[in-house]
């Protein structure tokens, strides 16, 4: 029996979602046949050496690791490649990619991790399909595996683009079993209760809008079926006693229609859950965020980036404030937390614009969570990092992932007509006021809380706890 070793990289929290695509991919391997090993970085945070030391003493054939686009996952993508490497079993094993973050420039990662092999796109069918050949004679056999990238004689080779799998349904359930699962359903989310146990779920692939700054590797959204996400979160509540469904979606709210055949699915099916998710003003109408809420949604994530009309439609947002404005007004008057994005630094940006994306955090975010404003981040892959090549504020990935992006709320591309200095004390002033008023609301809200103890006598208060 072959065996594969999954590398999940420490995030530098102490509770953490259940990675995915770990997850799903784990299901795909054990089904057809495949030990599967998990390298739990992200709960028990090894040490580099540890890596090289474990892999010198157990024995795998593949070892492999998924990651996104980010200055953090690229810093653990280089330290465990060089881990990796060191070990002297490194020529008795493949070291296989994917993901978001290797896929805009598979050669540069290829290089950078000394890397065998990079997943391109969805990566259920084409990692089944890379498995069975390597080991084989010939490279024919290679070049028949869509979606993948390597290196031969120094030379990059790309085999064709993967058939997206249209029938999600077809995936089996992620591995839950294989992951240290008391760890991940600690996870404390907005408007989640001490009480709540949560768990991420995948209900569909993709996204039919094409902001500038968001990568995507292909276009258009696919769905799984209502009848099927309910039977994986009936599986989640019975084995795991899951109260709390973080939707992992690039967006929940991207058909109509779609929004009210789940929520009706959950309805009918008495699921009796609370869930967050990710959602578009664009179709926040009355009518669905009523659904919604009976549904069980309890928070609802809006990617708004700005409150201005050019700027959102320098950034092909495909939203106006006034869509923004209604949406948001009518999320909170169904009893929906709305969690309002805001990013600064796009073309066309200044104080002026920043200060209005503060007000509208400032009017529409509650209690559930702090909200602060980051810097714009051109991401390898997506237009906007195109652009910054071409008017020659960035050279290639290399030079944003080594020398521009350094930390998510740190300037990377300075796409504004202010200095640098101007731009970081925006933003500074804009984040001071957000975090003060944030704790304003907290302080008061403390108080309410004494008030209610001390003259009316509420004996349900259980002190003043963090967890």
């Amino acid at each position: 029996m072959k065996k594969i070793l999954f590398i999940i990289y420490d995030n530098g929290s102490k509770n953490n979602e259940l990675p995915l695509a770990t997850a799903y991919l784990s299901s795909v391997l054990r089904n057809a046949g495949y030990s599967i090993t998990l390298y739990n970085s992200d709960i028990y945070h090894y040490s580099d050496q540890h890596l090289t030391d474990y892999l010198d003493k157990n024995n795998f054939d593949f070892v492999m690791l998924s990651f996104i686009g980010g200055y953090w996952q690229y810093k653990q993508f280089v330290r465990i490649s060089n881990s990796i490497n060191k070990s002297v079993n490194r020529k008795n094993f493949y070291y296989i990619i994917g993901g978001h973050g290797p896929s805009p420039d598979p050669e540069y990662f290829l290089r950078k991790g000394s890397v065998d092999f990079i997943v391109i796109g969805e990566g259920e069918r084409t990692i089944l399909e890379l498995c069975s050949v390597l080991g084989k004679v010939g490279e024919e056999y290679l070049l028949q595996v869509n979606g993948i990238a390597y290196l031969k004689n120094n030379r990059l080779i790309m085999t064709k683009p993967r058939d997206l799998i249209q029938d999600l349904d077809s995936i089996p359930f992620p591995a839950w079993d294989l992951f240290p699962i008391e760890h991940y359903v600690s996870l404390s989310y907005p408007n989640s209760k001490r009480t709540d146990r949560t768990m991420s779920v995948l209900s569909s692939r993709g996204c039919i809008f094409n902001c500038a700054f968001c990568f995507r590797i292909v276009d258009g959204i696919r769905f799984r079926s209502p009848k099927n996400v309910v039977e994986e979160i009936k599986l989640l509540k019975e084995k795991y006693g899951i109260t709390y469904i973080i939707f992992a979606d690039e967006l929940f709210m991207g058909v109509p229609k779609r929004t009210k055949e789940m929520c009706d699915a959950f309805i009918a099916s008495d699921l009796d859950i609370h869930f967050s998710c990710d959602g578009r003003l664009n179709f926040a109408t009355p009518e669905t965020l009523k659904l919604m809420k009976k549904a069980g949604c309890v928070y609802i994530t809006y990617g708004i980036e700005s409150f201005d009309n050019q700027v959102l439609k320098d950034m092909n947002k495909n939203l106006t404030t006034d869509i923004i404005d209604k949406g948001l007004s009518e999320t909170i008057k169904a009893g929906i937390s709305p969690g309002v994005n805001i990013i600064f630094g796009n073309i066309g940006d200044n104080q002026k614009i920043l200060k209005k994306g503060v007000d509208l955090i400032l009017k529409y975010t509650d209690l559930s969570e702090l909200r602060t404003v980051r810097p714009v981040t051109p991401y390898p892959g997506c237009e906007l990092f195109n652009r910054a090549v071409r008017e020659g504020k960035v050279k290639d990935v290399e030079d944003f992932y080594e020398n521009k992006h350094k930390n998510s709320d740190l300037l990377s591309v300075n796409f504004t007509d202010l200095t640098d200095y101007d731009f970081n004390k925006a933003l500074y002033e804009a984040n001071k006021t957000l975090v003060n008023k944030h704790f304003d609301r907290q302080k008061q809200a403390y108080d309410n809380t004494m008030k209610k103890i001390y003259f009316e006598g509420d004996d349900s208060f259980r002190g003043f706890r963090q967890t």
